[in-house]
């Protein structure tokens, strides 16, 4: 079986929408990809870390949806990271009100032995020089890179970015930070301009208009499913990584034909995270729910049109 590793925070997460507000929840990218790829029942760990105040119920969740958490340092003095926002009516957009890093502010990863042999490595939305030092633990060469990354480090750590790039086979990130890394407006040219930097295939997401997979002049587009309410969008794009990753992590297929298929899955993933806060709907998540709702999304895409 495929191993899958994700690097990325656990965390707490207070939020408000215009549907309502939370205390601290369960959050963090780490935890969305975690969540996402045990859909898939590969061999799943989670490299982070978290504070004293962490309810070990959280750990023993994961574990029994197949997550090893060996690699998740727990520091009983510290605190979790921590962080608040709080979404505009459009729900694309949001204002963060707290940010508070505590553990994370000094987090140096390790990779349990078990998974540094892994076959896809998923380096989740963190410091640039960090996600590099987790590629330098594995001891093989993984099958597959993918990271993502956002505006902050490209404003504070863009040299660091492009090194670790190098590395990499995929990127995911949104549309606004594909026009801030590549200079150019167009999603086509910053693909392409990307693509330059490292990474042989690039995906782009944009919310609640799907997202977009570019590899060496090929190109492909998955929509998002149109859902009649959406709560709360944290952790859908970490969501979708860990979808697309588990999906390729199962199939034991990276070949671009096979990412559209991943693209979707992530996709589909995504639509159901945000229809509750945090990650009650993940947590809750049957597979029967996720074969039903790939169907709505195959009858959302398919067609036939005669071409003459």
């Amino acid at each position: 079986m495929s191993k899958l590793l994700a690097v990325g925070t656990v965390a707490f997460d207070a939020i408000e929408t215009p549907f309502g507000k939370t205390d601290k929840i369960l959050g963090g990218s780490g935890t969305f990809v975690g969540l996402a790829a045990s859909q898939f029942g590969v061999k799943t760990g989670v490299v982070s870390v978290v504070g004293g105040d962490f309810p070990e119920s959280y750990l023993k969740m994961m574990n029994a949806k197949g997550i090893n958490t060996d690699g998740i340092e727990v520091i009983k003095e510290g605190k979790t990271f921590f962080w608040s926002g709080k979404y505009h009516n459009d729900m694309n957009s949001r204002d963060t009100l707290i940010t508070e890093l505590n553990v994370l502010e000094n987090f140096e990863p390790v990779v349990p032995t078990e998974f540094k042999d892994a076959d896809i490595v998923m380096l989740g939305n963190l410091h640039p020089l960090t996600q590099a030092s987790v590629l330098d633990q594995m001891t093989e060469k993984p099958k597959l890179v993918v990271l993502d990354t956002m505006n902050f480090w490209m404003d504070i750590a863009l040299a660091d970015l492009h090194t670790v790039l190098k590395r990499v086979d995929v990127i995911t990130i949104n549309d606004e930070e594909a026009r801030q890394l590549s200079g150019e407006y167009s999603l086509v040219n910053a693909a392409k301009k990307i693509h330059g930097m490292g990474p042989k295939y690039v995906v782009i997401k944009k919310g609640e208009h799907g997202a977009l997979l570019f590899n060496e002049g090929n190109m492909f587009y998955a929509p998002a499913l149109p859902l009649a309410e959406v709560f709360d969008p944290t952790g859908a794009g970490d969501t979708f990584a860990g979808g697309f990753c588990g999906y390729l992590a199962k199939t034991e297929n990276i070949s671009f034909e096979n990412m559209k298929n991943a693209i979707i899955y992530g996709s589909n993933l995504a639509s159901f995270c945000v229809e509750k806060f945090g990650t009650e709907r993940m947590q809750n998540l049957t597979a029967a729910e996720v074969k039903t709702r790939l169907q709505a999304f195959k009858e959302l895409t398919q067609f036939d049109i005669e071409i003459s």
